[in-house]
This record gives C-alpha cells, sequence and structure tokens, in this order.
C-alpha cells in the first residue's frame, strides 16, 4: 500500500509540474510548434518539387548503367505531350542488375517530374529532423546557460521569424539554375545580417547558439552538403565575434568591410579544401563579398527600428540613453539637483566596478543614471536634494518617512515603464534596494515601539539578479555613506567600504547574482580608487583666503564713527524682530505642508496595498 501511494505521489508531482509548466510556457511551445509546422511545409515544398523516384534523384541514373536497385510504379500515368510514354501500376520500370533501356530512362524521367511520386520517405526524415532541431533549441534557451536572464518571449519570435526566412531562402535559392553549385548558394544565405542583429540586440551567447541553428538548418535545406553548412557556420562565428565590442553606429561600417573579406576568405579555402575550380567560382565569390558588405549596411537601417519595437537593451539604445543632455536628465537636473549628482557618482562607481568583474558596464552605467528617478516627485524628502536646510523626517513619524522613501522604487518603476526603458535597465531600478530594512527609520521606531516589525520597514523589492544590478545596488550604498565619512583617506575608505559590502552580503543582497568573493574584491578596489580620486585633498594656495573669514575681520577692523543711542536703536531691533517672527511662521507653514504632503504619499500607498 505504501509503494503504491508514493507511485501516486510520484505521478501527481509529474502531473501537477507538466501542468504548471504547459501553463506558464504555453506561447513559447505554440511559437514552437508554428515554426515547425511552417519548416515542414517548406520541406514538403522542396521535396515535391525535386526529380526524385523512390528516394533516389534522377541525375544518379544514365542509359546503359547497371541498376542497383528494382523500381516499380506505385501508379498508373498515362502518355502526355512531353512524355508520351504511359506507364502501368506494378510494372517494373528498371530491373536490378539489368542495364537501364532507352524507354526505362523515358519512364524514370516521367516518374520524377511527376507530382504523383514524392519521395515521402524523404519528407519523413526532415520531420524527425526538425523535431530534434526543437529539442536542440529547449536545450540552447533553457536555464542551463541563461539562470539569470532568461529569454524573453519577442526575443524567441524574433530568431524563430529569422530561422524561417534563411530556411526559406536556402530551399528556393537552390531552385534557381544559377544557385545550384553549393559555393554559388553560399552567396544568397542572409546569414550575416541576422547574426548582426541578434548579437546586438539580444547578446554574442545568443548569436553564437542560433548560428548553431540555423547551419543545421542549412544543411537540411540543402540535401546534407557540407559546404554551405561550414560556410555558413564559420562566417556566423565570425559575424557574432566582430560585433561584440562596437559602441557607435559608424563602426558598422568597419564591421561590413571585415565581414566582406572574411566571407571571401572562408570561400577560398573551402574551395582549396574541396578541391573546387576557380575558373567558374569568380561569380560566387563576388557574391559572398558583396552579402557580407550589405549585411552589415541593412544591419545598421534595421537597428533602430527593431530597436524600438523590441525595447531592448542594445548598445546602440543604450549610448542613446546615457546621453545626459536628453530632456528627462536635464529634467532631473532642474527638479533634484542632489539625486542628479548622486545619480552620476553612482554611474562612475558602477562602470568602474563592471570592467573589473567582467559585466556590462555601459548597462551598469545607464542603470545607475535611473535608477533613482523615483525621487523627483517628492524630491524635498531626500536628504541629497535638501541643500542643507531643515530635514523635514524630524517633523514626522518614522513609518510616514518609511512609506515616503520606500515609495520611490515603486514610482521610479512607473517612470521607467512610461519612457519605454528596456527591462535590464528596469530591473536595476526595481532591485537597487532589494529587500532590505531602511536601518535609520527602523531604529527610530525601535525608540518608540520596542516591538515594531522590521518588514514594515523594508523595501518590498526582491534581491538583485544581475551583476550590473548587485554593482549599482552597492555603489548606490557606498556613495551616499561615505558622504558622511569625516576625513575620507585611503585606509578610512577601504575600511568603511569593506564594512558596507560585508552588511550587503549579512543581510543577503548578493546571493541571486553571481558574484564571486574575488568579484566583491575587485569591485571594493574599484570603489575605492574612485572615490579616493574624488576626495583628494588640495594644496592651499598663498592668495587663497576664507571669504566669511575675510569679511569678519573687515567688520572687526571697522571703526565706528559713533554708537548710536538706545533710542535709534529700538526700531531697528523692533522690525528684526518682526522678520524674524515671519520667518519663523513661514517655516512652520511649509513644514505643516510638507508633512501633510507625505501623509497622503502614505495613504495613497495604503489605498493601493488595500485594494491589490
Amino acid at each position: 500500500m505504501k509503494r503504491n501511494d508514493d507511485r501516486k505521489t510520484v505521478s501527481a508531482i509529474i502531473s501537477e509540474s507538466l501542468g504548471a509548466y504547459f501553463k506558464r510556457d504555453y506561447p513559447v511551445l505554440l511559437l514552437l510548434f508554428l515554426t515547425l509546422a511552417v519548416t515542414v511545409s517548406l520541406c514538403f515544398v522542396k521535396i515535391s518539387t525535386t526529380n526524385t523516384i523512390a528516394s533516389f534523384n534522377i541525375d544518379d541514373y544514365e542509359v546503359g548503367q547497371i541498376a542497383d536497385v528494382t523500381i516499380k510504379a506505385i501508379k498508373t500515368l498515362p502518355a502526355d505531350y512531353d512524355n508520351p510514354i504511359p506507364i502501368e501500376k506494378g510494372e517494373k520500370v528498371i530491373r536490378k542488375g539489368f542495364p537501364i533501356t532507352e524507354d526505362g530512362y523515358a519512364k524514370l524521367k516521367k516518374m520524377s517530374e511527376s507530382p504523383v511520386y514524392i519521395d515521402y520517405r524523404a519528407f519523413a526524415n526532415s520531420i524527425i529532423y526538425h523535431i530534434l532541431m526543437v529539442v536542440l533549441f529547449f536545450f540552447f534557451f533553457s536555464r542551463i546557460y541563461f539562470k539569470t536572464n532568461m529569454i524573453e518571449f519577442k526575443e524567441l519570435v524574433t530568431e524563430c521569424v529569422f530561422y524561417v526566412i534563411i530556411f526559406a531562402s536556402v530551399i528556393f535559392g537552390s531552385k534557381l539554375t544559377y544557385f545550384s553549385s553549393p559555393f554559388a548558394l553560399c552567396a544568397i544565405i542572409p546569414a550575416p545580417l541576422f547574426i548582426f542583429l541578434i548579437a546586438i540586440l539580444f547578446g554574442q551567447l545568443n548569436a553564437v547558439f542560433f548560428a548553431v541553428m540555423i547551419s543545421l538548418a542549412v544543411l537540411n535545406a540543402t540535401s546534407y552538403q557540407i559546404v554551405p553548412f561550414l560556410f555558413v557556420l564559420s562566417t556566423s562565428f565570425a559575424s557574432s565575434r566582430l560585433v561584440r565590442k562596437i559602441d557607435r553606429r559608424t563602426d558598422m561600417v568597419f564591421v561590413s568591410v571585415l565581414q566582406a573579406v572574411l566571407n571571401a576568405v572562408f570561400l577560398v579555402i573551402f574551395k582549396i579544401v574541396f578541391n573546387d575550380s576557380f575558373a567558374n567560382g569568380i561569380g560566387a565569390i563576388v557574391g559572398v563579398i558583396l552579402n557580407g558588405f550589405f549585411s552589415g549596411i541593412l544591419c545598421l537601417g534595421l537597428l533602430t527600428p527593431l530597436e524600438l519595437l523590441l525595447n531592448t537593451a542594445s548598445v546602440f539604445r543604450l549610448m542613446d540613453l546615457s546621453d545626459l543632455n536628453n530632456p528627462f536628465m536635464k529634467k532631473m537636473l532642474v527638479t533634484a539637483s542632489g539625486t542628479y549628482n548622486h545619480s552620476l557618482m553612482v554611474a562612475s562607481l558602477a562602470e568602474a566596478a563592471c570592467n573589473e568583474v567582467g559585466a556590462n558596464p555601459l548597462l551598469a552605467r545607464v542603470g545607475a543614471y535611473y535608477h533613482d528617478i523615483g525621487k523627483m516627485d517628492n524630491p524635498e524628502y531626500f536628504v541629497e536634494n535638501q541643500g542643507g536646510g531643515e530635514n523635514i523626517h524630524k517633523e514626522i513619524n518614522p513609518s510616514l518617512s518609511a512609506s515616503v522613501i520606500r515609495t520611490h522604487v515603486k514610482r521610479g518603476i512607473e517612470k521607467a515603464h512610461s519612457l519605454r526603458l528596456p527591462k535590464p535597465v528596469i530591473d536595476i531600478i526595481s532591485e537597487h534596494h532589494g529587500n532590505q530594512v531602511i536601518a535609520y527609520f527602523y531604529n527610530e521606531a525601535l525608540k518608540i515601539n520596542p516591538d515594531v516589525s522590521p518588514e514594515d520597514y523594508s523595501y518590498t523589492g526582491n534581491p538583485p539578479s544581475t551583476k550590473e544590478s548587485a554593482v549599482v545596488m552597492l555603489a548606490d550604498t557606498v556613495e551616499a555613506a561615505c558622504r558622511s565619512l569625516d576625513k575620507p583617506s585611503v585606509p578610512r575608505l577601504e575600511k568603511f567600504i569593506t564594512t558596507l559590502i560585508t552588511a550587503k552580503i549579512d543581510q543577503k543582497q548578493l546571493e541571486d547574482c553571481n558574484l564571486t568573493f574575488n568579484d566583491i574584491t575587485k569591485i571594493h578596489d574599484a570603489f575605492v580608487q574612485i572615490l579616493a580620486g574624488y576626495y583628494h585633498s588640495r594644496t592651499k594656495y598663498p592668495d587663497q583666503k576664507d571669504p566669511d573669514g575675510q569679511q569678519s575681520q573687515q567688520n572687526n577692523s571697522e571703526v565706528q564713527p559713533k554708537v548710536q543711542p538706545e533710542t535709534e536703536k529700538a526700531p531697528e531691533e523692533k522690525e528684526s524682530k518682526a522678520e524674524e517672527k515671519k520667518s519663523e511662521v513661514k517655516k512652520t507653514e511649509e513644514k505643516k505642508s510638507l508633512k501633510d504632503k507625505a501623509e497622503k504619499v502614505a495613504r495613497s500607498t495604503r489605498e493601493k496595498k488595500e485594494k491589490n
């Protein structure tokens, strides 16, 4: 009985897992099924238009040749104008071990050109082949290689469309007489163009996997000819590598020229290896050169619409977002100047650290620029925007303060969606505080109520899931904390930064971002180097004087012509006292309005939570 119960439990677990998987990933499954259906349809078109008889090509036979197989007619074919020889069902057209006669060859030709004779065995082989391609696709684009940054559905759609286009171009191109040669066929395969696009839009790893997929697709589309397969595989790997380090759109022109040269080199090498004649191969070499060059130029033209349509964090999109002259960053400079300058410093720290640990420095820099955009709605509640004035949080309850501070992450995400920022940048905004406790207000609340819950004073986000997000979190913490450090010498910075990073590790904020202890050390050293340069000391020049000290000295050295009697001072003192009272009343009104504003923010947040 126990064994039966165990079996039921295991089967229930399996069924629940499959049910959850289909419920979660049914769009991906439908997409793959549709892609499989389209490719299989293209295979049917290819096989039905190829002159084959019972899985043998008509070009394999000639008059007088000793037949190595017996071929029977499976259907009756009447005589027609092009082939006036009739064929009866069950008739042996050629016999194994006997020479092929002229009548037999004519009947073979009639059968090969008839749409009735379709090579169903080759069609079934293609179906099995593409089912295995689907399995390989699942293996490549699974959590094995993309543990933290899962492939988005829009990316899968893009790659499936590109796959079908390449497969169709090979099938229909091979039907043309000029491109019937495997070397000439390489000139019309648009593999470099799509590899360029995928590498720039989605990353080099995706491009490498896609290169393997399309190479195997070309192998099947060319009836397993090795030359197009090797050419597409080698040129695709080269294409994914060429665009790895580009950061300007004009670099694509140089990439285009280099790709054209590599295409020609690879084709010449394959001609030498497979002993093909160069006499009739000049056209193929010129074709692959034009293919490589125009692939880069077309990529440059297609990038902008695809970046906007797919909203990806490509290098060119990130470069546009990193422009500090864009209207949004200018607005931040005006409305929240302290946050703006803080973000610039965090971006410098994050970029330097990402360069050291092999992460994406451009993504970290852009994420740092936008990580605090939620503060623009209520800049006066954040100390960097208070300009050394009185802190409004001294006048309101700690729970209210924590609610206002915590809201800036949520509002930042909302602003990021309205700006259509790429998902990796939005992830940095949502994760740059993780789920850690807002320590200052939590400690203030403990003084009032020792039983207060830490969850009420914690951020509601998730810990960083990528290296870039973790680096921005550490840079944000270090930059803000080091501003409060007295006499920030290098040894003091090293100790203080070590304490801050250790606190993040203890709070379990760095468990999901794949940072190693070696990476942490490199990040620490990068932060120290940048901040040591920022807080450097300067030599005091001989003519450099303190303006306040100079003014006070002048006031003390001035000789009063005469002392005013107390009767003359009285009206001035009364006026000054009246002005002081007015300023105090004004400050009190400002505090009251800020307090009311904070209560409104907290109330709206509370109402949204209750609705959800």
